[in-house]
């Protein structure tokens, strides 16, 4: 049983060692450019928005986390909020992991966020902070498909392949970040799931295999994820979008 009578503090941990390779080449991903600022940066923006989260880990490249805290501390950030940079893994669970290990033991719920998911409202963060609060496990933004899906047996590239099924879509989300833990069962699944290959790339999957429960709670459309240069287009539109309507 935790101590109800200690606060409640949220931590963000965002996974940024990743190389970004649909971007092409170039920088690691989570240094690309939006608006002059680096994604990432963006990214933990994006967290530190948020009033309930007191700290946000930075998960860098195995060699580049001195870079990753000069990045920081060379952009404005929330004061009230708490900053740290640790070296990843060689894999998105690893680095996660990592990332837990280095949380404060007075963090009560975790946030695990995609730093090329840079422009997520801060709305969903509070929501998804808010149904962990209220005792969820492990909570995802998600929203509905617009598109019908196939299930198909994969062949080669360029190759037709032969569908197998079309699931019924109204049971059907697309997943997004921040995904919202607490803090115990997120550390119980990456303590009791070894990284098997590429490891997990979805942590409340990892929750899923423990048999606990995950929730979903409304995603946002301006909460997906920059993977391709038609993202890093519609990601600028955005911003755009924001700076006519907050006049900044």
């Amino acid at each position: 049983m935790s101590d109800q009578s200690r606060p409640y503090r949220t931590a963000a941990v965002i996974p940024a060692a990743g190389r970004g390779v649909r971007l092409g080449p170039g920088a690691p991903k989570a240094l690309r450019v939006l608006s002059g600022t680096p994604m990432l940066i963006h990214a933990v923006r994006a967290m530190a928005a948020s009033r309930s989260v007191s700290l946000v880990v930075v998960v860098a490249p195995p060699d580049g986390a001195s870079e990753v805290k000069n990045l920081l501390d060379e952009h404005a950030l929330p004061e009230r909020t708490d900053y740290l940079v640790v070296p990843g893994g060689d894999t998105r669970q690893e680095s996660v992991g990592l990332g837990l290990a280095a949380l404060p033991e007075d963090i009560s719920a975790v946030l695990v966020h995609d730093a090329a998911r840079p422009l997520v409202p801060v709305d969903t963060v509070d929501s998804v902070i808010e149904a962990v609060r209220d005792g969820a496990p492990a909570v995802v933004p998600a929203l509905p498909l617009a598109d019908t899906v196939k299930e198909v047996e994969p062949g080669a590239p360029g190759d037709p392949e032969p569908v197998i099924g079309t699931p019924v879509r109204a049971r059907l989300r697309a997943v997004q970040t921040p995904q919202g833990f607490d803090r115990d069962t997120l550390v119980r699944a990456h303590e009791t799931l070894a990284v098997d290959g590429e490891g997990a790339t979805d942590d409340a999957g990892m929750v899923e295999q423990l048999g606990a429960p995950v929730v979903v709670v409304p995603g946002h459309e301006e909460a997906f994820k920059v993977t391709r240069p038609l993202d890093l287009v519609l990601a600028e539109a955005v911003l755009a979008r924001r700076r006519a309507n907050d006049g900044f």
